[in-house]
């Protein structure tokens, strides 16, 4: 029996989210201690827990990508997916909603962790995602844990309803009061809770905690509110009833509690999910699928492993799927699958075929991404959900640190932004560098730490360039005169060039103005091109924007002119009329949109004003309660940390966004620094 009918339930997919630190790896270790799908319990300060088995996660004590791992208990599978609870990891969790049959929310009794814990419930909400919350650390709540809820009620856009009470003795919670069961229990350390004699003490408690519960319920229930203004106690199965279809429709998010480090409250869980988790059809359902394509998979996550090569982590919605068998993306592009397998942790084993509801690995979909809805059938149709990755707010310069590893860098790069789509990698034309973007500095460094560690590739890296321009602000007439001879055609050129400025963002404008042939008509382009290419590199060493140049004269030779003079003449003008024309550092300023609680406001404003930002106002954050927005003007050069201090300032949920607006003039010593650091000298 899966469901509240005795029912056998199919394999149910269950993510667990919170934020960083809360406990989802240890909560992932009880449940399968306590299931007996491992032998012994770890931790994860000793490093020895199913989930976090890479090494980046083993050397930052950390998640940094999800684990999975699958159970069984009473006779039902479970695959559970923990993911990271870093905001710098959170695309990797967006990846793995796309497939999942609810989520398990772990939060502990923190109010610095409130806006991380509306971060990913907010994320839930969105997607229609079904939801618990396991109140872990519950040893660590001194009051009462009805004002722990009120603390972070205002994370949920919907009502976090209380479904347990804890027992205290001496001081210490020793157990709980389910209020839906209306029984009691005492914790046992590492093993399943024990059923106790009602508490008389706790009587007055749990009748106000039920009735708070209940009342929440009736919101949704016109007969269960009438039942409570007339004072009359409802069936326990019509209480079990509202409490699904309203967990399941997204109306409520039921609290439990325990501990996942002692074990608490992991068996309790359990039961719950065993009785109200949906199913993959009611998770087709949410994604719009009917569940009558033959086969069809969502890949939720995608990695490249050492001897198993690609592997797509993929959630089967219905059909069958073996060793061999061709998958289709919504391109119509094929792919073949080499392998299903089981996966435990870092563990990767050869099994049968799978079936609806089940989730395993499955090699080699070399057209397949996460995100992708794969079908049988090769009739292109579209992914059932759309990933956009979050916009980067970092970024690395990297180089291979030997230049025969540029290949292989790239080859390593191509993978790792495959395995997390919100690495993006750049070439920068203007700074000649390679740039790996990604979420806040952690991010960026636990992928440089693979490219070293899984690769083998020692990479170079530093804080990129800031593109820097430069204008001019004064007009000068020159004459640029190439001549060369060396026996035989000799090369002649000769040009009257007038530079000055062009209108801001009107780039490079050239004109010609050359009468009665003294330049020949064939040659007036190679001056263009001569002087345009000049500009690549002006006189203070940046390339030239929002210049006009004319050519106004010249003289050429019947033999000895050709176009290459004539490019070399321009480029002699070039470099001899721009130094006159007082030329001055344009740095690039940026639109940048800053979001964050509305307590760090303030500290956002003045992070902003001492970065050189000119704010251009703020205003709530639509759709999101306790958020603000901040708009303002900032230098791009001011930019390339910003995430860090932002983050400080905001419990580490604050991000923003940029794009860029104009450039602006820089001068003083600012531009003195910029232009030292170049090795150059203002004119």
């Amino acid at each position: 029996m899966g469901d509240a009918n005795g029912r056998q339930a199919g394999p149910r997919c269950i993510a667990l989210v919170g934020p960083f630190a809360s406990g989802k790896t240890s909560l992932l270790e009880s449940i399968l201690a306590r299931t007996g799908a491992i032998q012994r319990k770890g931790t994860v300060s000793q490093g020895n827990t199913v989930g976090d088995a890479s090494p980046e996660a083993r050397s930052h004590v950390m998640s940094v990508e999800a684990n999975i791992a699958e159970t069984e208990f009473m006779g039902d599978s479970y695959t559970f997916i923990d993911c990271p609870g870093s905001v710098e990891f959170l695309a990797e969790t967006d990846g793995v909603l796309s497939g999942v049959d609810m989520a398990i929310v772990v939060a502990e009794p923190d109010p610095k962790k409130v806006p991380a814990l509306q971060l990913l419930l907010k994320r839930l909400e969105e997607r229609g995602i079904p939801r618990m919350l396991f109140l872990n650390k519950i040893d660590k709540v001194d009051g009462r844990v009805h004002d722990v809820l009120t603390m972070l009620q205002p994370a949920s856009a919907v009502p976090l309803v209380l479904r347990q009470i804890p027992i205290r003795k001496d001081g210490s919670v020793t157990g709980f009061i389910d209020l839906t069961l209306e029984r009691a229990f005492v914790y046992q350390e590492n093993d399943a809770s024990e059923v106790i004699d009602f508490p008389s003490a706790e009587r007055e408690r749990q009748i106000e905690a039920r009735f708070e519960m209940l009342e929440a319920i009736a919101d949704y229930d016109d007969e269960l509110m009438e039942k409570l203004l007339e004072d009359i106690q409802p069936e326990r199965n019509h209480v079990f009833k509202d409490l699904v279809q309203e967990m399941r429709s997204g109306l409520i998010c039921p609290v439990l509690l325990g501990s996942a480090e002692h074990g608490n409250g992991i068996t309790r869980l359990m039961k719950v999910l065993r009785h109200e988790a949906p199913t993959v059809e009611k998770t087709c359902e949410r994604l719009g699928y009917d569940g009558q394509g033959g086969t069809v998979v969502q890949v939720l996550k995608t990695l490249h492993t050492p001897h198993a090569g690609k592997l797509s982590i993929v959630r089967m919605l219905s059909g069958t799927v073996s060793d061999g068998t061709f998958l289709f993306n919504a391109k119509g592009k094929e792919s073949r699958v080499s392998g299903v397998l089981r996966v435990m942790g870092s563990q990767v084993t050869k099994r049968d075929p799978a079936g609806a509801g089940e989730t395993v690995a499955l090699g080699k979909l070399e057209e397949a991404s996460t995100g992708d809805t794969l079908r049988a059938d090769k009739a292109p149709e579209a992914n059932f959900v759309k990933l956009a990755p979050p916009a980067p707010v970092m970024a690395f310069a990297v180089a291979p640190g030997e230049r025969k590893d540029e290949v292989k860098l790239s080859a390593a790069l191509g993978r790792i932004t495959e395995e997390d789509p919100s690495l993006i990698v750049e070439q920068v034309q203007d700074t000649a560098e390679m740039l790996l973007r990604g979420q806040g500095e952690m991010h960026l460094r636990v992928a440089l730490e693979r490219l070293t560690g899984r690769y083998g590739i020692k990479v170079e890296t530093g804080q990129p360039h800031v593109p820097y321009k430069e204008t001019i602000r004064g007009s000068t007439t020159v004459r640029g005169r190439h001549k060369k001879q060396s026996g035989g055609h000799g090369q002649f050129g000769d040009v009257v060039l007038d530079i000055g400025p062009a209108p801001s963002g009107e780039g490079f404008v050239f004109t010609s103005k050359i009468t009665g042939g003294v330049v020949p008509k064939q040659y007036i382009p190679s001056v263009e091109t001569g002087a345009r290419e000049y500009l690549k590199q002006g006189p203070l060493g940046f390339p030239v924007v929002d210049v006009a140049v004319t050519l106004t004269d010249g003289s050429y030779h019947s033999v000895d002119s050709s176009d290459q003079a004539f490019k070399a003449a321009a480029q002699i003008g070039m470099r001899e009329g721009m130094a006159a024309c007082k030329p001055v550092l344009l740095e690039p300023i940026m639109e940048v949109v800053l979001n964050c609680p509305s307590e760090a406001t303030a500290k956002i404003n003045a992070l902003v004003s001492a970065r050189r930002g000119q704010i251009l106002g703020f205003d709530a954050r639509p759709d999101w309660p306790g958020w603000d927005q901040v708009k303002a003007m900032m230098p791009e050069a001011e930019i390339g940390d910003l995430i860090i201090e932002m983050r400080s300032a905001t419990a580490g949920v604050g991000n923003f966004t940029a794009r860029f607006d104009h450039l602006a003039e820089l001068s003083g010593r600012l531009a003195d620094q910029v232009l030292e650091k170049h090795g150059r000298q203002a004119a």
